[in-house]
């Protein structure tokens, strides 16, 4: 019995630290205690007699004064359960009545040995509550000795609890047989029990305290207030609807920072530490140029996001923007896209310069003296980069016109080719020549002639 004791002592640490309370998800409970037996009830000659001295039997109680009984039961739901109790005693106070009175003594039966095994069926009300009553029947037997009787039980308890693992157990139960008491092995009486039950059984994944059933995160451990669910970075947004859970974060933001307070959470700011517009993914705009500083190679003036947002040049300073100008580095008018317009005295002075080209006498081929001269002419196309040109060849009457046609055609072709040859783009000249069908002068004399032997340039009109 000392080693029964120490059993009890040793169940009842480990499932003060385990057990949780019965009912849906916990249903199984073990109640260990004391009980104590009396057989005053079944000495009266009636059955209404025999509860009449509920509340005074303590003269007549058994009580073995160690854990005498143990029970066994598991929650089946809508308040009730199932279970079974074994019990042992020792009888050394016997109650009988001397036949044909109204009188009851007390005897020692010489230590007589109690057992008993019984099912119970029990209805809780109040389960919610600390203070948990119930109702129970059941049936059972039980020995004294080595005879025995089958009984019907019904009766009371209580269950007064101390946390969801551990309570007290207090109960009355009457153990009604139906033979004659004066023959009975075992008389009808009443047995209280009175111990601690354990109730455990919950499934509780993570050991956070919430069970399974309610748990929203079952795997990962989480407080109560969050069901279960953890908040590694405690911003109070739970980890699985946190789209930043381990910094933390605002709830309008999911969870997540806004480190820079301009409305936009850091994992979609592409400038988290400073603030800036949300058109911008939040990085600033010092020149309000609609480009972000980052990007804007020009941050503290405004410009184009075409050109990396800083202002377009003027590198002539003619007033037309580079972007726009087809001769970004000579000074040139708006009228003419930023090129130099060719002036009157231009061509005349290309014309000029014309006059004075030297031929090989019946030849196409240039003088060594008139180099200058085609330099001269050269720099001038330079000048005007996008003008265009019309070379014109002419010559005297002397020869047939077929000749002199050909010769005109050839020579033009050679002053072209001169100008492109040292940088004048082809497709800003052509040539064409005339013969002689275009004089200035008269062939008839050889100064008449010398000015008929002539290159002109024309400007080509553009729209």
């Amino acid at each position: 019995m000392k080693h029964l004791n120490k059993l009890f002592v040793a169940a009842l640490l480990a499932a003060g630290f385990t057990a949780q309370a019965q009912n849906e998800d916990n249903p199984w409970a073990v109640s260990f205690g004391v009980n104590a037996v009396s057989n005053r009830f079944g000495a009266s000659s009636k059955f209404e007699d025999q509860f009449t001295h509920y509340f005074k039997t303590k003269d007549t109680w058994n009580i073995l004064p160690s854990v005498s009984y143990i029970n066994v039961s598991r929650y089946v739901g809508s308040g009730f359960s199932f279970g079974v109790t074994g019990s042992v005693n020792k009888i050394d106070k016997w109650v009988s009545r001397e036949p044909g009175t109204l009188n009851y003594t007390i005897s020692n039966p010489g230590d007589l040995t109690y057992y008993a095994v019984d099912g119970i069926i029990k209805y809780g009300i109040l389960e919610k509550s600390w203070f948990n009553p119930y109702v129970h029947i059941g049936g059972g037997y039980t020995w004294i000795d080595q005879m025995g009787n089958g009984t019907v039980n019904g009766g009371l308890g209580v269950n007064f609890w101390f946390s969801d693992n551990v309570g007290l157990t207090v109960q009355s139960t009457y153990k009604h047989t139906f033979e004659d008491q004066t023959e009975a092995n075992v008389q009808r009486h009443i047995q209280h029990f009175a111990g601690l039950t354990f109730k455990f059984g919950g499934k509780d994944t993570d050991k956070d305290g919430i069970y399974d059933k309610y748990d929203e995160c079952p795997d990962v451990a989480g407080p109560k207030q969050f069901n279960g669910c953890p908040d590694t970075d405690g911003d109070g947004i739970i980890d699985k609807n946190d789209s930043c859970p381990d910094v933390a974060g605002l709830k309008e933001f999911n969870g997540c920072p806004d480190t820079d307070g301009d409305g936009i959470a850091d994992k979609d700011d592409a400038c988290p530490d400073v603030a800036g517009p949300k058109s911008l993914m939040g990085c600033p705009d010092k020149d309000n140029d609609g480009i972000a500083d980052k990007d804007d190679k020009c941050p503290d003036v405004a410009g184009p996001k075409e050109n990396a947002g800083c202002p377009w040049p003027d590198t002539d300073g003619d007033g037309v923007l580079d972007k726009d100008d087809l001769c970004p580095n000579v000074k040139g008018t708006a009228a003419n896209r930023g090129c130099p317009e060719v002036t009157e005295e231009v061509m005349k002075k290309l014309n000029e310069y014309g006059k004075t080209i030297l031929f090989n006498s019946g030849k196409a081929s240039f003088k060594e003296e008139t180099m200058p001269v085609l330099a001269s002419m050269l720099a001038i196309f330079k000048e005007y980069p996008q003008a265009q040109f019309s070379i014109e060849g002419h010559t005297d009457s002397d020869g047939s016109n077929a000749l002199n046609q050909t010769l005109s055609e050839n020579r033009a072709a050679a002053v072209r080719n001169f100008l492109v040859e040292n940088g004048i783009a082809a497709d800003r000249l052509t040539s064409k020549g005339y013969g002689e069908t275009k004089p200035i002068a008269s062939n008839k004399t050889a100064k008449g002639k010398a000015l008929n032997r002539r290159v002109e340039v024309k400007l080509i009109k553009t729209e």
